[in-house]
């Protein structure tokens, strides 16, 4: 199969707790009290994108490492949880410096509604930083 290049259109955003990267604890489920939203963008306000979500408890969520995205990545990393002495593999890790600067969180679902035409999830235990580029939700 070929190497090509993927254009990826974000369907909205998050507005979150967290401010700063630096707070924002390193796994979802770890600030299971934290909440925010995800707020879709016009072309995906539609509330039949929605149908039936209240049937599941949680949401993955993929998104984009905005911030890190243009740094590049290494092929090892130190991660804090390791005291930031031992380095691992880059695919061992949940590192945003990444190949492909993306990533996947499993969200607790709370609601959704519609308010001045635009629709937004409410999550909780969330581990993203705000504005951060929603790029679809499972």
């Amino acid at each position: 199969m070929p190497t090509q290049n993927i254009a990826l259109t974000p369907i909205g955003k998050v507005n979150s707790p967290y401010k700063q990267k630096f707070v924002i604890p390193r796994q979802a489920n770890l600030a299971s009290s934290a909440a925010g939203t995800i707020e879709l963008d016009s072309g995906f306000s539609d509330i039949d994108c929605l149908r039936a979500i209240e049937q599941f408890s949680h949401l993955w969520i993929v998104y984009l490492f905005h911030q890190t995205a243009t740094q590049g990545w290494t092929n090892t990393v130190q991660p804090p949880r390791l005291g930031g002495k031992k380095k691992v593999g880059v695919f061992s890790s949940r590192s945003p410096f990444r190949p492909n600067p993306i990533g996947i969180s499993a969200v607790k679902y709370i609601e959704h509604y519609k308010k001045n035409g635009r629709l937004y999830i409410k999550i909780g235990g969330l581990d993203l930083l705000d504005g951060t580029p929603i790029l679809d939700i499972k």
